[in-house]
């Protein structure tokens, strides 16, 4: 579908960005603040540090993911880099908002070695209910997806990979 260009730079421009971060709760006085922030904060922690799968019931982790890439293969544009893949990372963020209520946080990685984004992806994972990698040119990003899952304990895709292999099982079982 063609796009207006001048419309495009102007809806980025307006916007600076297509995400952001919400309070989930709100906060009306001191003793709500203390049950937020510290020392309420405190309880949950510690039944954390005593089973780390109560993350995914005392935080947002469940519901948090990274849309990781490097740059390097940006669909229609080639290796642009990090910073000019911002644009395309944060619209996949707001697909994952919009049709799955997911919060979805884009990550460029200011390096294009493949250690490098496996060490990066790996000490994010605790933040994380799931790592979705994008546009990091093959095989690298297959290398990537295949490292991650040995390294780290929640789900990690690539839509260029598994999103192609879903629309050609969809295409069929269409025929079929």
């Amino acid at each position: 579908m063609p796009i207006d260009r001048t419309r495009a730079i102007e809806l980025h421009r307006k916007a600076r960005g297509k995400i952001k971060i919400y309070p989930t709760i709100n906060i009306h006085n001191e003793e709500e603040m203390a049950l937020a922030y510290i020392p309420g904060s405190v309880p949950p922690a510690l039944a954390i540090q005593q089973d780390e799968g109560m993350s995914f019931e005392y935080t947002g982790r469940g519901n948090r993911i990274a849309v990781v890439t490097d740059g390097s293969a940006v669909l229609g544009l080639g290796n642009v880099g990090p910073y000019a893949a911002l644009p395309v990372i944060e619209g996949k963020c707001l697909l994952f908002k919009l049709f799955g209520d997911v919060n979805a946080y884009p990550l460029s990685v200011g390096s294009q070695d493949t250690e490098d984004i496996l060490h990066f992806c790996a000490l994010l994972a605790p933040t994380l209910g799931g790592i979705n990698i994008e546009d990091i040119s093959s095989p690298k990003a297959f290398t990537i997806v295949r490292e991650l899952r040995n390294r780290i304990n929640i789900p990690v895709l690539c839509d260029d990979q598994h999103g192609t292999a879903v629309i050609v099982l969809a295409g069929i079982y269409n025929a079929l």
